[in-house]
């Protein structure tokens, strides 16, 4: 029997919505695993009721629960996020994007101020399930005073962050915030910067200490000084005396699943950003870092073994002018260094020590003009006949004006499985997916 054109252009019309249909069906949730997540949501929060030596222990706990240890799990999840990235674009999602996964998941969106907590579901790497204070009310900023580190005022950033409750936290209207003390944070945070143009500068600045689910987004932090010798509230029920800190913009101290994203970070006393003490599933990400010496640190030192399980994914973020070294510099642990642009180094742009391994695909190296300067990377007091044997690679790199990677150990992919967080794309493409990284302008009512 003949069937007509327009039958079967209806049957084809069916079987496309039919597949269309099972293809987001596939990328729901189970019910199952929404259930332990909010099971691991509700026990999380406890630790942060007890005092901060307890807090260390808990926080002990979940970093080692939050470290992958399968290696081929990380494998289905690198394939995974690939094959729901392609599905999503199939459907249209990526309409405006640039390629870079983050900004395309929630930029496009021109209502993006009414969406905030869309951007907690849009983390990549091994800080992708840091909810922040996703789960949590609004918390608006008024006062960008500091007056009392131990007695914060309502309406202030420090009173906001020392909260037990998840909270997401935005800001009122443009303003300068000079710390006297650290900001000391608590579990399930997340400060927002987006739509005013925040600075927190010439003083203290944010440690993120034996805490869990933090994200930090949209903020200039800037000329951070050492402070300390002084009382300091951490939570409503706990303050207590804080020794000298070193002055970094972002300290992360024995905690777990923290997102710093679309920063704009410089001119710091130590380091821009530095993790250690057995921290873990961590996201660094779109930032731009400019005009300091010891970029980014990660690792307390070599013979602090907790820091094995260390995963840190470094992605899209510009490496600018002014910039000497450690981008990162990392010790034990697992690195995935992916479609950066560095365009500034005057040592080096990667360096380690302690047999770390570091997995870089997909950035683009420029190297400076000092032709002493070329490489991109140093092992860092460690003889040859120790590192020739670290597993770290360069795959996909674009390396420019006379730039080099030194890479070292095993080739095979399943060395670098625990150092795989997400696929990477071409390093022709770091250019736009890195051209708006740092703290963002956006404005209300259109695309951010």
């Amino acid at each position: 029997m003949a069937v007509s054109s327009s039958s079967a252009t209806k049957w084809v019309v069916f079987l496309l919505l039919a597949l269309l249909i099972r293809e987001e069906a596939m990328a729901t949730p189970q019910i199952s695993d929404l259930r332990n997540l909010e099971v691991e949501r509700h026990r999380l929060p406890s630790l942060t009721n007890s005092s901060m030596a307890e807090r260390a222990k808990e926080a002990e706990k979940l970093n080692e629960q939050a470290a992958v240890a399968n290696p081929e799990e990380v494998v289905s999840m690198v394939e995974m996020s690939i094959q729901n990235s392609t599905e999503r674009r199939k459907l249209g999602f990526f309409s405006c994007g640039t390629g870079n996964p983050i900004d395309d998941c929630w930029r496009c969106d021109p209502n993006w101020q009414r969406n905030r907590k869309r951007l907690a579901d849009c983390g990549i790497g091994f800080g992708r399930n840091a909810i922040g204070g996703r789960d949590g009310k609004f918390y608006v900023v008024t006062d960008p005073r500091d007056d009392d580190p131990v007695n914060p005022k309502p309406g202030t950033l420090r009173h906001a962050v020392i909260q037990d409750k998840p909270l997401w936290i935005v800001f009122k209207r443009d303003m300068v915030i000079q710390l006297k003390q650290e900001l000391i944070m608590n579990s399930f945070k997340t400060i927002d910067g987006r739509g005013v143009n925040v600075h927190i500068a010439n003083g203290a600045c944010i440690t993120i200490q034996f805490v869990t689910n933090v994200i930090i987004h949209g903020l200039h932090i800037h000329d951070c000084k050492p402070t300390g010798n002084a009382m300091v509230r951490s939570s409503p029920t706990h303050f207590g005396w804080r020794t000298m800190a070193d002055g970094d913009a972002i300290s992360i101290f024995g905690s777990s699943h923290i997102w710093v994203d679309h920063n704009s970070l410089s001119h710091c006393a130590d380091g821009l950003v530095d993790a250690v003490l057995g921290s873990t599933a961590i996201t660094i990400s779109n930032n731009h870092f400019t005009h300091h010496n010891e970029v980014i640190l990660l690792g307390h030192s070599d013979s602090y073994t907790r820091d094995k399980q260390m995963q840190v994914t470094i992605a899209y973020n510009h490496f600018g002018e002014g910039l000497i070294q450690r981008m990162p510099r990392c010790r034990h642990g697992y690195f995935h260094v992916v479609n950066n642009d560095y365009t500034h180094w005057e040592m080096y742009a990667i360096g380690g020590s302690a047999n770390p391994t570091i997995n870089s695909q997909g950035n683009r190296y420029n190297a400076p003009t000092n032709r002493f300067a070329k490489e991109v990377t140093k092992r860092v007091e460690t003889a040859e006949s120790q590192w020739k044997g670290w597993n770290w690679r360069s795959e996909g790199d674009l390396l420019l004006n006379g730039a080099y990677f030194t890479p070292s150990g095993a080739g095979a992919s399943a060395s670098y499985a625990r150092a795989s967080s997400l696929g990477a794309k071409s390093s022709s493409m770091v250019g736009s997916m890195t051209s708006n990284a740092g703290a963002l302008g956006c404005k209300r009512g259109s695309q951010c």
